[in-house]
């Protein structure tokens, strides 16, 4: 865990916002680009500032490092990206404008990247809408991955799939009351929905007690925990972003509540650390991605690498914002500098088994991937990321 990315990233998005630059510039190559390329344009509503600010920067900046590098590969191919990034502080209706935006005014080829559930939603909607794609949206609802859907398509695992991973590793260790505290919003609500549905699938006991709370929460928490607590729960599951998380940790410890937390990926960890500190000591993750530590996985030896000619640090969100770029890079590739949304949209639906540098990506919509690599970590007290 690196304790100045929180200091760094914030820096770099008030740098990005406030430095005159149009936002739709900001991953721009200032390098000329050959007559005759095809410039294809990725389209981001990202949450550069609020309440998922850290978790949008950093994603927003993995995709740009990967951009950058797909480029310098294909220099000579006639293919270059370019990636539009549009702030929407997290704001589902800022998204959606945003989308509109990105694929009128700025005639993005597809949108890209959408960060929330409800931006998600909000960017396929219009997607749908313009006869466009939606590309590898971070944390979208189960609903988005239906057959209905054609058009979206998704890089990292499923909500039910990490559902599905917390919830067994809860049956594991014999936690057989789990209740389960989310943000009263989008995101939460799907979350819900796909422990709901992991609990039936595995055939285990029901939540012993739900409580969906706005964030900020205030006396709404304090009075949604004392309900929970009250029916015992030996687990409680968390599906919510870092502020509302770790208010209900440390009222729960404070409490004397004694069991297990078990978080979704989206809470982000590195701004639930900058939240509680030591504090985050046993709490469970899972992730969807390897860890952006050193190893030998080819995709995190190549953004680390990456890493070392910026001034980002490691994190699981750039991770997933680098893969995620990687792969519509490839998708455009193969579809060649001719294509058109329907080829490319058929180029896609048939990247069922992608080796990402170790990553395996199934793209098809429509198609439940149960053998989703999804890792629960653990964060030690003093920031350590646990196995």
């Amino acid at each position: 865990m690196n304790g100045s990315r929180r200091k760094v990233m914030k820096a770099c998005g008030a740098m990005l916002l406030g430095g005159g630059l149009p936002l739709s510039a900001l991953s721009q190559s200032t390098k000329a680009v050959a007559a005759g390329t095809r410039v294809v344009l990725l389209g981001q509503s990202v949450p550069l500032t609020g309440a998922a600010g850290e978790i949008g920067l950093a994603f927003a900046a993995g995709s740009r490092l990967a951009v950058g590098e797909f480029n310098e590969r294909n220099a000579s191919s006639g293919i270059q990206l370019k990636l539009l990034q549009l702030d929407d502080g997290y704001d589902a209706a800022r998204a959606g404008a945003n989308a509109r935006t990105l694929l009128g005014a700025d005639k993005a080829d597809m949108l890209f990247g959408f960060v929330g559930t409800a931006s998600s939603a909000a960017g396929a909607s219009v997607a749908t809408q313009q006869g466009s794609l939606l590309f590898a949206p971070f944390a979208a609802a189960d609903t988005l991955r239906e057959a209905s859907h054609p058009n979206v398509f998704h890089v990292r695992p499923g909500m039910i799939d990490e559902a599905l991973k917390i919830v067994r590793q809860c049956a594991t260790v014999g936690q057989t009351r789990v209740a389960l505290v989310g943000d009263e919003d989008a995101m939460g609500r799907a979350g819900l929905a796909a422990v709901q549905q992991a609990i039936t699938e595995l055939k285990l006991p029901e939540l012993v007690a739900t409580a969906m709370v706005p964030m900020g929460g205030g006396d709404k928490l304090d009075t949604a925990l004392k309900t929970v607590l009250q029916q015992s729960p030996q687990a409680i599951v968390l599906v919510s972003l870092s502020g509302t998380t770790a208010n209900a940790i440390r009222k729960l410890r404070k409490s004397g509540y004694a069991g297990s937390f078990m978080a979704f990926s989206i809470v982000g960890i590195d701004p639930l650390y900058a939240e509680l500190g030591k504090d985050i000591g046993g709490i469970v993750i899972s992730q969807v991605v390897p860890s952006p530590r050193p190893s030998a996985i080819p995709i995190v030896k190549e953004y680390r690498a990456a890493l070392d000619n910026s001034d980002q640090t490691p994190s699981y969100e750039g991770l997933e914002g680098f893969i995620a770029a990687k792969v519509v890079g490839e998708a455009v590739r193969r579809a060649g500098r001719a294509f058109t949304t329907a080829s490319l949209q058929r180029v896609m639906t048939a990247m069922t088994d992608y080796d990402v540098g170790g990553f395996r990506v199934n793209l098809r919509p429509g198609l439940r991937d149960a053998s989703r690599n999804i890792d629960l970590i653990s964060i030690s007290a003093d920031g350590r990321v646990l196995r």
